[in-house]
């Protein structure tokens, strides 16, 4: 047998080693996910098919976090048989782009670890700036302005805000545009410290409740020089 026939024959044994693997092929191994704004869920559909002719199991698939939750319908995909594992990610009070992965372990020995990821832009509802007021001990106390504005695409129709504490006051006010509302704090008394938690709000068009936070505080007095 010359060399020319040797790596012929050493071919096909290697391509009839391989076919006999399964082949699980991703049609996407990375989404990206764009929820629309006050929703609470984002799901990514990361769908197979088993290329092979040999049956693929999943061994074994693990979410990179608490906040995300995957669902496979069945463990055992025959050859040239579809599927998908749905990711759910419960977005909670999250904001920005979150970055989530599954850890997916099969028995194809081609591909036994994949990792799929799933990257979700949430859009924020409303943005509150500052999200933190002071006053020193002793300071003037005059009204400091929070300013809600609302998120692209949505409808804030008002606001309602409470304080923690009695020690400091809220006034709400339109703001400069639709959509924007303007929150006066004021304390009652700087002579001694005192902190408060703002619970704000907003009024939403076709949107579900949500609430956002800010902080008030009066320092104490400055340590006295040594």
């Amino acid at each position: 047998m010359n060399i020319r026939t040797r790596t012929f024959v050493i071919s096909l044994i290697a391509t009839a080693c391989s076919a006999a693997h399964g082949q699980l092929a991703w049609e996407q191994t990375q989404l990206e996910l764009h929820p629309a704004a006050g929703d609470a869920e984002a799901v990514a559909h990361f769908k197979y098919e088993n290329k092979g002719d040999k049956v693929i199991r999943f061994l074994s698939v693990r979410p990179s976090c608490g906040c995300t939750a995957a669902a496979l319908k069945k463990n055992d995909v025959a050859p040239g048989e579809k599927g998908e594992i749905t990711a759910t990610f419960n977005i909670g009070a999250r904001t920005g782009i979150q970055q989530k992965t599954l850890n997916v372990e099969t028995d194809d020995p081609a591909h036994q670890f994949t990792v799929l990821t799933m990257r979700t832009v949430i859009a924020q509802l409303a943005d509150v700036q500052p999200t933190f007021v002071f006053w020193e001990a002793g300071e003037e106390p005059k009204a400091k302005t929070i300013i809600v504005k609302a998120g692209k695409d949505v409808v804030m129709k008002n606001i309602a805000v409470t304080s923690s504490s009695p020690a400091f006051t809220t006034e709400v006010r339109a703001g400069a545009g639709p959509g924007e509302f303007r929150i006066n704090v004021r304390p009652r008394d700087t002579s001694k410290p005192a902190d408060a938690t703002l619970t704000i709000v907003p009024a939403f068009e076709n949107q579900p409740g949500k609430s956002f936070f800010a902080n008030a505080r009066i320092t104490g007095p400055a340590a006295a020089a040594r």
